[in-house]
């Protein structure tokens, strides 16, 4: 965490971040790709703080650092002395460590899924020992309700929990009274979004489709997928332990009690793996399997055999982490070759600068129309990322409102029937060519922004068509890649 935070104000916002702030700005009880609290937290922290990036991504960085003890309370109870807690406390932050540097959806769940699974393995620990602790189930419903609230992802995990403790036990699990209790309580927490997601046609469901394509175009589908998910559990040490945590898991006379775990684990891995889901998605089962594989570990060490292989090995894979903080000045980071783009480490990092330089662009052109133009227009940008990055820096600019048919910006709203004027920020306008009186090349975006180059600025004078009508043709849960 330390690392982390003296670090955390390096380069510019990431271009989910831009989306996530436009997205407070637009609070919804829903989202085609996320639930509210997370643009809520963007939101706060952007009139709280505004233009502070340490401010944006704190609650990231804290998020991984609690994650990391809960994983080294987890270890405790599955039986674990200090050296094994530290070890797969250790595994946990060399992971995601990177993963706080920025803020997203996926560290905050992260940590509430550990946060369930410790409830739940401190439960089953003091069942064994003949203590009814019932109220660990019903907070880990209050828990499960505020990842409810971050993403539609963790009953997924309920289910496998579920399913998996009828089959191998405790079988007693699913008639606590108290577990159903604190079931209500998270769907009562998702009704909202739920209702939203209704109304709206599931655009949740059909976004999960897009996410399929895009792992499948970017090769994680697969050999692809099991390589992905071997490097976010962290080069070396995190995949091993990961791999003999669930192997202990499963297979171990010690931990029976706790198998149903890492058949749920497993069952998570592969149900994302086969579905196409985001390889990230697998990242909240990691610490019980980092706390199962830590056991034998430590007694590997008090027995004296591999420690002298540990510390290397521990070592190598907190530099593979430390290479994703932002230890390069800004000012030192050239522009990438286009093969260079293909690289993922060096993609994120580009995909944190050229924004304001995008807005700025954007200005020129608009500050050029004529003065009975500008009051009748509006802009529309090709993908979220640039209607984020316009929305962010568009006060002082003299800008007016920003729309997008990309993804969930297409349900921020919709432009006023009296705009007439469009300023469209991409390479194609697409359906929008056809309702222009006429349409010109204004301009371009001055250097790269993100992985674009000279992003063209277009002009539309005179649109012919209502936008009621023209809006719902601009939706787009387009591929990005």
């Amino acid at each position: 965490m330390v690392l982390s935070l003296a670090t955390l104000g390096g380069y510019g916002y990431f271009s989910d971040e831009l989306y996530l702030i436009a997205a407070g700005r637009h609070l919804d009880w829903s989202y085609v790709d996320q639930q509210p609290l997370v643009p809520l937290l963007a939101w706060l922290a952007d009139t709280l703080f505004p233009g502070s990036l340490i401010a944006l991504r704190l609650v990231t960085t804290l998020a991984i650092a609690v994650g990391a003890v809960v994983t080294g309370l987890i270890t405790r109870e599955l039986g674990g002395g200090s050296v094994a807690q530290v070890v797969a406390a250790v595994a946990y932050g060399v992971a995601f460590i990177a993963q706080g540097q920025t803020l997203d959806t996926g560290a905050l769940d992260l940590v509430l899924w550990t946060l369930v699974l410790w409830l739940v393995v401190r439960w089953v620990r003091l069942r064994e020992q003949g203590v009814d602790r019932d109220r660990l189930l019903l907070a880990a419903g209050v828990v499960t309700a505020v990842s409810l609230q971050v993403k539609l992802l963790i009953p997924l995990l309920w289910v496998l929990l579920v399913v998996s403790a009828l089959a191998v036990g405790p079988r007693d699990l699913p008639r606590r009274p108290l577990l159903w209790a604190g079931g209500l309580i998270a769907v009562a927490s998702a009704l909202p979004g739920l209702l939203w997601q209704a109304v709206n046609g599931w655009p949740v469901l059909e976004f999960a489709e897009v996410v399929a394509e895009e792992e499948a175009l970017f090769g994680r589908r697969g050999v692809g997928f099991v390589v992905w998910v071997a490097l976010l559990a962290g080069i070396v040490a995190g995949t091993v332990l990961m791999v003999y945590g669930l192997w202990r898991l499963l297979a171990s006379r010690a931990l029976r009690p706790y198998r149903f775990l890492g058949l749920a684990a497993l069952g998570v891995i592969m149900y994302v793996g086969l579905t196409g889901g985001r390889f990230y998605h697998v990242i909240g089962v990691f610490p019980v399997l980092w706390a199962a594989g830590a056991l034998r570990f430590e007694s590997l060490v008090a027995r004296r055999r591999w420690w002298w292989a540990a510390g290397p090995i521990l070592a190598l894979s907190a530099c593979f982490a430390l290479m994703g903080l932002r230890w390069t000045p800004e000012s030192a980071i050239r522009q990438p070759t286009e093969e260079e783009l293909s690289d993922v480490a060096v993609s994120t990092t580009i995909s944190q600068f050229g924004w304001q330089e995008l807005a700025d662009s954007v200005a020129r052109v608009h500050g050029a129309l004529p003065q009975g133009l500008r009051e009748k227009s509006v802009i529309l940008t090709e993908t979220y990322w640039q209607a984020g990055a316009v929305e962010v820096y568009r006060e002082g600019r003299g800008l007016p409102p920003v729309f997008s048919g990309s993804r969930g910006y297409w349900y921020f709203g919709v432009p006023p029937q009296d705009a007439t004027t469009v300023l469209y920020v991409g390479k194609n306008p697409g359906e929008l060519r056809r309702s222009c009186g006429a349409l010109r090349q204004a301009g371009a975006v001055e250097g790269r922004v993100g992985l674009e180059i000279g992003t063209p600025i277009w002009v539309c004078e005179q649109v012919t068509e209502p936008w009621s009508s023209l809006w719902p043709r601009l939706r787009r849960l387009e591929i990005v890649g």
